[in-house]
């Protein structure tokens, strides 16, 4: 087995979550988690998503590189999408940067998308 290469980097640039025609998050404090050769993750701080959007559910999973993930579902615009957000509540002390941070799946929200303002 290889070891898992994982870096975060503060993303210089404006990051906006949306679902159903709904801004769910919007950052300029993004971090950029790349892992092996998985796509890199926008990883978003709490204080800049609209958590009264967010209901926690009761699935979990562990990576063994960054610990115990806690689940979101997402509502906005009369759109639900059950476990679209990630969170490592207590991540493992090599990423502890991702604390306090939320990750969305591409495929459960309209877009995540990237500006250069």
């Amino acid at each position: 087995m290889t070891e898992q290469r994982i870096t975060i980097t503060p993303n210089p640039h404006r990051i906006r979550v949306m679902l159903g025609g709904t801004i769910v998050a919007e950052t300029t404090r993004a971090l950029t988690l790349r892992e092996g050769s998985l796509p890199p993750v926008q990883y978003i701080p709490r204080e800049d998503a609209e958590m009264d959007l967010f209901a926690r559910t009761e699935h979990r999973t562990h990576c063994p590189h960054k610990g115990d993930a806690s689940y979101y579902s997402l509502t906005a615009g009369g759109v639900e999408r059950a476990n679209a957000v990630w969170s490592y509540e207590a991540p493992f002390p090599a990423v502890s940067a991702i604390k306090d941070h939320l990750a969305f799946y591409p495929n459960k929200v309209d877009a995540i998308e990237e500006f250069n303002d």
